[in-house]
């Protein structure tokens, strides 16, 4: 969720801090004249209880007719005057009223902040959550700004995407389209915080600290460049409080409170609220999104769930947390994908979105699904998503001789491989030095998804697995998961995989790119949680165990002549915090001492057959001997 301005600009105050960029990229530079475009008025709105939320309103000078208006509603911070409309140029140019807003407790806006505010109890006189402020907003809006057209569109990036589907919930009737992009959708299971039980350690530290030391965003002070030096050092998860935050973030104290997926997360997920799809919905989220690829999908699966007037619609494109807003789009870390992608979303699909519903300009030719493919480089678009109907779920094996085959393995049920996974010495999930998540001096976290895997290839504490050299194109759609069956000889385990496009040994043309390791799909399961997401139980030592890790879903072409990997491993750091791979009730709590090496056995056997599930498109596509 980590969009953040970097210069606030409030009330003549200018206000410069520490405050990171969108990380990866960049503040896209202001369209020439922009200052000169609009005018900037501030108006302190009033909700239903009283509380009043600092709100900038840009209105263009040469307006000639009445024109919608744009919402984005944020904690990141309201930027007056107009440089801050910079990444709306699109926007922009087809001419709208642009109106940003501090929700309650953040900047200027009155209220307590509350991170990710669960919903309120109708039953109470005035209660209020971000669906009641949303709606305030808007009734104000269309009352109050001039010259607007009673039409109101409203989208938002990450925790702005999380607030634009709160606003879909229960829209306002002058809500006539909502674009949620890069919305978290439950973090416990697969967004910011934790995916699938396994804690965020770096970003949840380093969110919650910055998010709630003040009402401004700042900083945490490492006293160490490489930061998987200094969470190594910090030892237990008990130590930050102790050593650091002294029980004063109340989002830390609710990782430490909650470790299981109990009513407190519960409430907070989106998707358990999303009944049907009220007004046209675009959401859009990234394949290499390193903070909330989860959450857009799954937003987009449960509104499908009702959405009998084809109201909801997908966007996925070879982006980063919020790429689609910023450059063209061509290019993710060293990775080209051969077309200006960015540009052609804000272009040809976003801006002419809103106008559709909003200023009814122009026919709407927007497929149920648009998702780039990347390997082959090209958009496609589908009448679902996934693509269930046009794909073959084909089982990926991990063989022995460290093979990948498509062709079952038949070995006794001693086939297996094995590593030692300790605490002490954690897989690092990028490459070292890792700067601090928001380090305001050039952080790699946004692209760290893209970073050559070799890197990892010769640690004895990660299973690597890979195909011959493909004869002809491997093309995937839809959900992708791992199914390994293994066995810890501790009583808790973490268990990564990791699906890879390995480069060509001999690429003339890119010879930076020769034998290149890009992950394609990815994630972490914790195993106590293998049964039971709410009460976790403890391993068995040296019991065979399947495990189901869902690596979420992705469109990829693994071309002819690369070779497909998988990497099977049992720590991340410090992406994930380390699992002492002995059963306690709360890691949060663990001590020195439950931190304990434990030998990984991951079986490829008759009976015990790991492997990745593919959906591949076309089986036809499959090489020779491996259909």
């Amino acid at each position: 969720m980590a969009l953040r301005p970097r210069t606030v600009r409030t009330f003549g105050l200018l206000l410069i801090g520490p405050l990171p960029l969108l990380i990866g990229a960049d503040e896209p530079p202001t369209p020439p004249g922009i200052e000169d475009r609009y005018t900037t008025v501030e108006y302190m709105i009033p909700m239903r209880d009283g509380v009043k939320l600092h709100t900038a309103v840009y209105l263009p000078k040469e307006q000639k007719e009445p024109l919608p208006i744009l919402l984005k509603r944020t904690p990141y911070g309201v930027l007056v005057p107009p440089p801050a409309l910079a990444p709306w140029k699109e926007l922009i140019d087809e001419g709208f009223i642009l109106v940003r807003q501090d929700i309650r407790g953040r900047y200027l806006s009155e209220g307590r902040f509350v991170m990710q505010r669960p919903a309120r109890d109708p039953k109470v006189p005035k209660s209020v959550d971000e669906t009641t402020d949303a709606w305030d907003t808007v009734d104000w809006l269309v009352k109050n700004v001039p010259k607007n057209n009673g039409r109101v569109g409203i989208y938002g990036v990450s925790y702005d995407g999380w607030l634009a589907v709160m606003a879909a919930l229960d829209p306002h009737p002058a809500v006539k389209a909502i674009s949620p992009q890069a919305s978290p959708a439950d973090m416990w299971i697969g967004d910011d915080f934790h995916h699938n039980g396994a804690f965020r350690l770096s970003y949840g530290f380093e969110y919650a600290s910055e998010l709630e030391t003040s009402k401004e965003d700042t900083n945490f002070d490492f006293s160490r460049y490489d930061t998987y030096e200094w969470y190594l050092a910090l030892g237990p998860l008990r130590n930050a409080n102790e050593r650091y935050f002294h029980g004063t973030l109340p989002t830390w104290n609710d990782f430490v409170n909650h470790p299981d997926y109990d009513a407190f997360w519960k409430a907070q997920a989106v998707a358990s609220r999303i009944r049907d799809a009220r007004v046209p919905l675009l959401h859009v989220g990234g394949m290499w999104d390193q903070e909330d690829f989860y959450g857009p999908v799954r937003i987009y699966d449960e509104f499908e769930k009702s959405d009998a007037r084809a109201l909801s619609s997908l966007v996925l494109g070879p982006w980063n947390h919020g790429g689609w807003w910023r450059g063209d789009g061509r290019k993710l870390g060293s990775i080209d994908f051969d077309s200006p992608t960015g540009s052609y979303f804000r272009e040809q699909v976003q801006t002419p979105w809103f106008a559709h519903y909003l200023k009814d300009k122009g026919a709407l030719h927007q497929p149920e699904a648009l998702v780039f493919e990347s390997g082959s480089n090209q958009w496609r678009s589908w009448d679902a998503w996934p693509p269930v109907a046009k794909s073959h779920d084909r089982a990926l094996y991990l063989r022995e001789g460290r093979r990948l085959s498509f062709d079952a393995p038949d070995g006794g049920a001693e086939a297996f491989d094995s590593y030692v996974s300790d605490p002490a010495h954690p897989v690092p999930y990028r490459h070292r030095p890792i700067q601090a998540t928001y380090f305001p001096h050039g952080s790699l976290w946004g692209t760290w998804l893209l970073e050559d895997q070799r890197f990892v290839d010769d640690r004895p504490d990660v299973l690597t697995y890979e195909t011959e050299v493909l004869g002809a194109d491997v093309t995937i759609a839809g959900r992708i998961a791992a199914h390994l069956f293994a066995s810890t000889s501790g009583s808790d385990s973490d268990w990564i995989v990791k699906l890879i496009d390995v480069y060509p040994e001999k690429l003339p043309k890119d010879w930076a790119h020769a034998g290149y390791e890009l992950m394609v799909a990815n994630d972490v399961l914790r195993g106590r949680y293998r049964r039971s997401r709410e009460a976790p139980e403890a391993v068995v030592p040296g019991e065979v165990v399947p495990y189901t890790i869902d690596l979420h879903t992705q469109s990829y072409c693994f071309k002819a002549g690369h070779r497909i990997m998988v990497q099977v491993q049992s720590t991340w750091f410090p992406l994930i915090d380390r699992n002492p791979q002995t059963f306690v009730p709360n890691i949060f709590l663990a001590r020195e001492t439950d931190f304990r090496a434990a030998t990984q056995k991951v079986y490829r056997s008759r009976d015990f057959a790991s492997h990745v599930s593919l959906p591949v498109v076309e089986a036809a596509s499959l090489p020779a001997g491996m259909r």
